[in-house]
């Protein structure tokens, strides 16, 4: 059973200044994952797709970057989405770092 975590991070940056530090910063996100590591990733416009695998789990995520906001929306297989929701909370503390 996969579980979807969505969630906003607002910002004050623009959309071309928003997107530039989100590829840089993205990667940050496979190191909430034990072993975590970036396996694929593409933008698609302004969205970003990535992989990350850890844990012997891969893991689906997009980020979205919109003018005030970057949207992020993680997909967690099985085993993982049992922690759910500590993830979550951890993507809301340190999400607005990738855009600093």
């Amino acid at each position: 059973m996969t579980q979807s975590i969505e969630l906003d991070i607002p910002h004050k940056l623009g959309r071309a200044a928003a997107r530039a530090r989100v590829e840089h910063g993205f990667k940050g996100i496979a190191d909430m994952i034990p072993g975590g590591r970036v396996t694929q990733h593409e933008w698609q416009g302004d969205t970003l797709t990535f992989t990350v695998e850890g844990m012997g789990q891969r893991i689906s995520s997009r980020l979205e970057v919109f003018e005030d906001k970057v949207h992020a929306a993680v997909d967690l297989p099985g085993l993982l989405s049992l922690f759910a929701e500590p993830i979550r909370a951890k993507l809301v503390k340190e999400g607005p770092k990738m855009l600093e």
